[in-house]
C-alpha cells in the first residue's frame, strides 16, 4: 500500500500545482460558488470524461486527465465551502487557500487509506470507465441530498461523497499514468 500513498501523492502533487497557478491567476473567486454551483460543474466535467470513453472522436483537445484534475480541485474547493460558508467577495489569501486544500487533501488521503486497507485495493482491478460512473453516481446523490436541503435519512453527508469522488479521481490517474 505504500506504492499506493506514493501514486496517491504524485497525483496531488499535479493537482495541488495546477491549484496554485490558478490561485495566483485568478485568486480565491470560487469562495463565492455555491455548493449546487461547484456540483454541477463536477459533473460537467465528469459527463465529458464519460462522452470520451464512449465516443471515437474529439473534437476539444483536452483528454480525461485534466478533467480528472479538475474533478479533484473542485471536489476540495467544495469540502472548504462546506467547512467555511459561501460569501460574498473572495476572502482567502493564497496561503490561506493552499493551506486549506492541504488540509482535505490531507484527511481524504486519510480515508482512502482506511478504506484501502479494508478493500484491499480492490480499485487496482477496476477499470477507469468504472470509476468515472461512480463519480457520477456520488454526484447524482450530492445532487438530491442539496435538493433534499441537506437532509439524510440514513446515508452519509455531502462531504464524504466529495471525499470519495476526489479519492476515484485520484485512481483514475493512477490508472491513466500507468497506462501510459
Amino acid at each position: 500500500m505504500q506504492h499506493t500513498s506514493d501514486q496517491y501523492d504524485t497525483v496531488i502533487k499535479t493537482c495541488r500545482e495546477l491549484f496554485i497557478k490558478k490561485t495566483k491567476d485568478y485568486g480565491t473567486a470560487w469562495r463565492i460558488l455555491r455548493l449546487p454551483s461547484l456540483t454541477d460543474q463536477i459533473f460537467i466535467k465528469a459527463q465529458r470524461i464519460r462522452s470520451l470513453q464512449q465516443n471515437e472522436v474529439r473534437k476539444v483537445d483536452e483528454g480525461e486527465q485534466s478533467e480528472f484534475i479538475g474533478i479533484i480541485n473542485y471536489a476540495v474547493m467544495a469540502l472548504v465551502q462546506l467547512q467555511k460558508g459561501v460569501v460574498e467577495h473572495p476572502d482567502l489569501s493564497e496561503k490561506e487557500a493552499i493551506a486549506l486544500f492541504d488540509e482535505k487533501v490531507g484527511l481524504t488521503k486519510a480515508l482512502m487509506e482506511d478504506k484501502n486497507h479494508d478493500y484491499g485495493e480492490a480499485w487496482r482491478e477496476m477499470r477507469v470507465s468504472s470509476l468515472t460512473d461512480l463519480i457520477l453516481q456520488k454526484l447524482l446523490r450530492v445532487k438530491q441530498i442539496e435538493d433534499n436541503k441537506g437532509a439524510t435519512l440514513v446515508s452519509e453527508g455531502i462531504d464524504a461523497n466529495y471525499q470519495d469522488i476526489i479519492n476515484y479521481a485520484v485512481f483514475a490517474l493512477i490508472h491513466l499514468n500507468e497506462d501510459k
